[in-house]
C-alpha cells in the first residue's frame, strides 16, 4: 500500500469535485476547495474520522468493499477506480465485472434526484446505489451479498421480498423478474453470471414452472403500484435509464403532480426509513 500516493490521489480527487456535481449547496460562506472532507465521507458511507486518516496518509489498510465505496463516493471512472485499488495494495477489479461500478455520469444524475425515489440496478437486478427516498419506499437493497443480491433470487427463495408489491400484482412481478433474468442470460452464456443464478434457483419449483414458460417478453411496467407498510398504496411512474456501456439501469419513481399518490411520497418523505407504532 503506497499511503502516500493514496492520499494524494484521494485529496486531488476531493478538491477537484464542486458541491454542484453531487447535488450539494454550496452555500455563500464555503472557502474550502472542492468537497469538504466529512461529506466525502458521506458520500461513500464511512466516519470522517476514517475517509480522514487515509487522506492524511495514516489510515489501515482498506478493505475492497470500502475501495468500491469510495470510487462511488468520488465519483472515480473505471481508469482512476482501478489506480486507486493498485495504490491500496489490491489487485484492480476484473473489468469484465465492470457492471459493479457506476459510471460517474449516472451518479451525477443521482445525486440531483436525493428528493426523489431513484436507485441503479444490473441487468440481473442488483442495487448498487439508492437515494434515500427509495430506501423508505422500497427497503435498503444494496447491503445483501452473494446470489441474494438479485432480486430474482430473493424472490423466489424469500417470500418475505414480495412485500413491497401487492399481493394481486405479485404473479405478474415475478414472471417479469423471470423474463429479465432470461434476457441476461441470453446475452451472457452459460458460462455467464446470469447462468449461475439460474442454477442456483433450478430447484426451486415456482421458479422452476416460470422458467419453463420460456417467456421473453419485456414487461417492464412504466407504471407500478408499491405497497409500503406506513403511507398504503402507491401508485408511481417508473422512468427507466439505460446505460448502454455498463447494461446498468438507473430507475426513478413518480407521482402526479396533486395525486393522492403525491401526497403520499410526500409524507414519506417525512417519515423516511422509520416505522410507525402505536402504544
Amino acid at each position: 500500500m503506497d499511503r502516500t500516493q493514496l492520499a494524494d490521489f484521494l485529496r486531488t480527487r476531493r478538491e477537484a469535485m464542486q458541491p454542484e456535481d453531487v447535488g450539494l449547496p454550496r452555500g455563500q460562506r464555503r472557502r474550502a476547495v472542492g468537497l469538504r472532507r466529512e461529506e466525502v465521507a458521506a458520500l461513500c458511507g464511512m466516519s470522517t474520522d476514517y475517509y480522514g486518516r487515509l487522506e492524511q496518509g495514516r489510515g489501515p489498510t482498506p478493505s475492497e468493499p470500502m475501495l468500491a465505496a469510495i470510487a462511488r463516493g468520488l465519483h472515480l471512472t473505471l481508469p482512476e477506480r482501478d489506480h486507486l485499488f493498485q495504490l491500496a495494495g489490491h489487485h484492480a477489479p476484473a473489468r469484465a465485472t465492470r457492471d459493479e461500478h457506476v459510471a460517474p455520469g449516472i451518479l451525477r444524475i443521482l445525486d440531483r434526484l436525493q428528493d426523489t425515489p431513484a436507485q441503479v440496478i444490473t441487468d440481473l437486478g442488483e442495487t448498487l446505489v439508492q437515494t434515500p427516498l427509495a430506501v423508505a419506499l422500497l427497503g435498503e437493497q444494496t447491503h445483501f451479498t452473494g446470489p441474494a443480491r438479485s432480486t430474482v433470487y430473493r424472490w423466489f427463495t424469500d417470500p418475505t421480498s414480495r412485500d413491497v408489491y401487492p399481493v394481486e400484482d405479485q404473479p405478474e412481478r415475478g414472471r417479469t423478474f423471470t423474463a429479465e433474468l432470461r434476457a441476461a442470460y441470453a446475452r451472457g452464456g452459460r458460462g455467464s453470471r446470469a447462468a449461475a443464478l439460474v442454477a442456483a434457483l433450478s430447484d426451486v419449483p415456482e421458479f422452476a414452472a416460470v422458467w419453463a414458460e420460456h417467456d421473453v417478453d419485456d414487461k417492464h411496467a412504466r407504471t407500478k403500484r408499491i405497497q409500503h407498510p406506513e403511507v398504503g398504496v402507491l401508485t408511481l411512474d417508473c422512468q427507466t435509464l439505460l446505460d448502454t456501456d455498463s447494461g446498468q439501469r438507473l430507475l426513478v419513481f413518480t407521482a402526479t403532480p396533486g395525486s393522492p399518490d403525491a401526497d403520499r411520497l410526500g409524507l414519506l418523505a417525512v417519515i423516511g426509513s422509520q416505522r410507525m407504532t402505536t402504544a
